[in-house]
């Protein structure tokens, strides 16, 4: 049996979080969309699809007779919208997945901690840069500890609409604390850049990890292995080019941040990430990934309440 959901937000990645749902999951039936655009793309094509659409927000939400059957909601909002979403949406025993910088809940990026809250009343997927690297540095932790891990994600500005716009701060403090809590780095930090290119260029990540003399191989191992298991729900994540290790000399300014790590080396993972353009173009990786990692996180969360309801 599905489990029913429903979206906030019908913007680019609500939109491309609906049509996802419709195509590729087999265990989540969307019931509903919400937005505050009476006018939007999204909303007109969710009444093509025969989903039943408000525009008068979560409160219109919660007002349409589909919503009694809803139990997951997605949040693709903004991050001072969610707080009033989860205000709301909580006292009513529903569960949020959150697509905004908010965190109000528990990070959650699938491959690495995916299994770890899936009875949470709220989890937050953090950003795209997160989504996009956190794998990696975990992947590089769980050879040896990272010191230090700075991610940078390089999206084209025509990806970046109002809400991505109106949260730099947000996804800098959100992705850097995830960097940390998720990744394992002892401390971490977070870069976006807005590229204004024409044509729009791909979504292009940067991980560097500052770790302790280590057995290069097992490093490249595991994160190979890391890009394998994003691949699986994202097609188009991928490596631009073999893992790099640098040496960083005693008197090197980076070492500041590595104290007492003795022998220290620079691990430098480059990435791409192309859409799958369901909605979207294929150049807004950035937004496919958001949507692919929610999608993953309810599956696997409606499959958990799926279970316990069956044990009792």
């Amino acid at each position: 049996m599905s489990t029913k959901v429903a979206v906030i937000g019908s913007g680019n990645i609500g939109t491309d979080l609906m049509i996802k749902i419709l195509r590729l999951s087999e265990s989540l039936e969307i019931a509903a969309m919400a937005g505050i655009d009476p006018a939007s793309d999204g909303l007109a094509r969710a009444r093509r699809l025969k989903v039943a659409t408000t525009h008068e927000g979560v409160e219109g939400l919660v007002a349409l007779d589909e919503f009694a059957d809803v139990e997951i909601v997605f949040d693709a909002t903004s991050a001072g919208a969610h707080r009033h979403h989860e205000e709301i949406l909580r006292p009513l025993g529903r569960t949020l997945v959150d697509l905004t910088p908010a965190a109000l809940g528990p990070y959650v990026v699938p491959p690495v901690n995916g299994d770890a809250h899936l009875d949470a009343p709220n989890v937050n997927m953090v950003t795209c840069g997160g989504q996009a690297t956190i794998p990696v540095v975990a992947a590089v932790n769980a050879v040896t500890p990272v010191h230090y891990g700075e991610i940078v994600a390089s999206i084209a500005s025509r990806s970046a609409g109002p809400g991505t716009r109106a949260n730099i701060d947000e996804f800098t403090e959100t992705t850097s604390s995830a960097v940390e809590q998720v990744g394992g780095a002892r401390k971490g930090k977070a870069i976006i850049v807005l590229n204004p290119a024409e044509p729009p260029l791909i979504m292009r990540d940067t991980v560097h990890c500052l770790v302790s003399d280590c057995a290069t191989e097992a490093v490249t191992a595991s994160v190979e292995d890391m890009v394998g298991r994003v691949q699986a729900y994202v097609p188009g994540y991928r490596l631009k080019q073999r893992v790099q290790f640098e040496r960083v000399r005693a008197d090197d300014p980076l070492r500041t941040l590595a104290p007492g790590a003795g022998e220290a080396l620079k691990v430098s993972v480059f990435l791409e990430v192309e859409g799958a353009a369901h909605y979207l173009p294929a150049y807004a990786g950035n937004l496919d990934i958001m949507t692919s990692a929610a999608l993953r996180t309810a599956e696997r969360m409606a499959a958990h309440q799926t279970t316990e309801v069956a044990a009792r």
